[in-house]
């Protein structure tokens, strides 16, 4: 097993005790770092294009397909293999998000490019070539060295691998040619495989103010193998144009943002969001959240989960809810997989119980493995109205493929009542004493009587009762 860092692991039962209470650590790989790290290192040096295909319309739907070129750096102390027709090149995913109206989405995806062979240039830093490059079927990736791949290469269907084959806590995959994977079905013969984006989600007329994304991302068995795989991703702006050939024109813009998944760009147009990252024994979790002000009074909670590299997968989001806390408007919004990956697309389902908001899959891993939990490179949203304001606790997901469940920080709706309380009817009387009174002593969590937070209800609790009594 790799050696991740485990932020918390519970059962479902109990959950209401346990995650208002967890927090996550600040891990590294949140951002770009100029620390060569020991073994091959390989991550999204550039995004230098993007290519379009056309459109086609699917299930009534007109859906726009895309590629991004990547450009590769080898930021390690060890040449990385680029072995062609093996297990061991990288596999390139592509993603495209949308920021509009203060919520971040995963609009596009595609399949995976599998890499063929390794130039040995200078972008990122001094290229120290690793033997003869795109000269061999074994060629490798120098150390300091990048390897550039447009576009159109990124786009040649004939490279492009389902996702599904991949594991991306290992970065191990068969080594198959395209003959093995699923046919593009019939009707796609332009989109098929690529990234693709639905037309009304990129149509400058319904998106007024938007900004958009294009991520890619390197996923790599050596790169794996030494934990210097959450740096994989990088991510670029880009602006919509007009419609011409059948789909929008896309123009990059800015510079690439090395070394951290397009979710973090979330907080930098929207003042308030918070970012957490998480590790599960298998791979990162990102969980951005942010909190507004409706004009009723009531505030809109609005959440982003990000499945960076875990395998396992996550089958649920879920966070405490304190007693007279309410939510409504409860949305959920995933991924359309397409060209042949088997996932199912049933939307989570949700609920509250014993103090508890919970999306979750319709189906464990035993009824369906290819049931619509959240898997790697993907992100999916959550969100709802409560009549309570926000504080910091913590948020729970279970995994899907095993057994246990990762914690992350985020903003989550705080008890609306005043301390002391504690039946929350807006006065604090000798029915408050009497709830506290019959709680007496040493108690878990949550414990409504504990005013110190000390985890016992004593003399102390009652004196801070009383001082706000009436």
């Amino acid at each position: 097993m790799k050696p991740r860092i485990l932020i918390g692991t519970f059962a479902a039962a109990g959950v209401a005790l346990t995650i208002g209470q967890m927090s996550a650590t600040a891990l590294p790989g949140d951002g770009g770092t100029s620390a060569v790290l020991a073994g091959p290192d390989v991550i999204v040096g550039a995004i230098p294009d993007v290519a379009k295909y056309g459109s086609n319309t699917v299930n009534g739907v007109n859906i726009m397909a895309y590629a991004f070129g990547s450009t590769s750096c080898n930021v390690g102390s060890v040449n990385l293999r680029w072995w062609q027709n093996t297990s061991f090149h990288p596999v390139i995913p592509q993603n495209a998000y949308r920021i509009k109206n203060g919520r971040i989405e995963q609009i596009g995806i595609g399949w995976m490019k599998h890499g063929f062979c390794a130039l040995q240039e200078n972008l990122c830093s001094t290229c120290q070539p690793g033997g003869i490059g795109c000269g061999s079927a074994t060629s490798e990736l120098g150390v300091g060295c990048s390897d550039p791949y447009t576009a159109g290469l990124n786009g040649s269907q004939g490279g492009l691998g389902p996702r599904y084959e991949v594991n991306p806590t290992t970065g191990f995959f068969p080594a198959t040619g395209s003959t093995q994977w699923p046919a593009i079905p019939s009707g796609q013969g332009t989109i098929g495989r690529r990234c693709q984006i639905r037309a009304t989600d990129l149509d400058p007329t319904q998106n007024t103010g938007a900004v958009y994304m294009a991520e890619c991302m390197y996923v790599h068995p050596d790169d794996a193998a030494n934990n210097n795989d959450n740096n994989n991703a990088s991510y670029r702006l880009f602006t919509v144009g007009a419609n011409s050939g059948g789909a929008y024109n896309l123009t990059l813009t800015g510079s690439t943002f090395q070394m951290k998944p397009a979710i973090f760009h979330w907080s930098v147009v929207v003042p308030g969001v918070t970012i957490s990252s998480t590790d599960a024994p298998d791979g990162r979790y990102v969980v951005g959240s942010n909190v507004t002000q409706n004009e009723d009074g009531s505030y809109h909670y609005e959440y982003a989960v990000f499945n960076y590299n875990s395998d396992s997968a996550a089958r649920s989001f879920y966070l405490a809810l304190p007693q007279n806390v309410t939510v409504s408007n409860v949305g959920f919004k995933d991924v359309t997989y397409h060209s042949g990956e088997p996932f199912d697309g049933t939307d989570w389902t949700f609920s509250v119980s014993g103090g508890v908001a919970k999306w979750e899959c319709t189906q464990t891993f035993a009824q369906n493995p290819n049931a619509n939990a959240l898997r790697w490179a993907t992100m999916y949203n959550f969100w709802f109205d409560s009549n309570a304001g926000p504080t910091s606790a913590g948020v729970g997901m279970d995994l899907f493929k095993t057994s246990g469940a990762v914690f992350a920080n985020a903003k989550v709706p705080a008890n609306p009542c005043r301390r002391g309380d504690l039946d929350c009817n807006g006065i604090i009387n000798g029915a408050d004493l009497g709830l506290m009174l019959a709680g007496w002593g040493t108690c878990g969590t949550p414990c409504p009587g504990d005013l110190d937070s000390n985890g016992v209800i004593n003399g102390a609790d009652i004196g801070f009762l009383l001082a706000s009594w009436g």
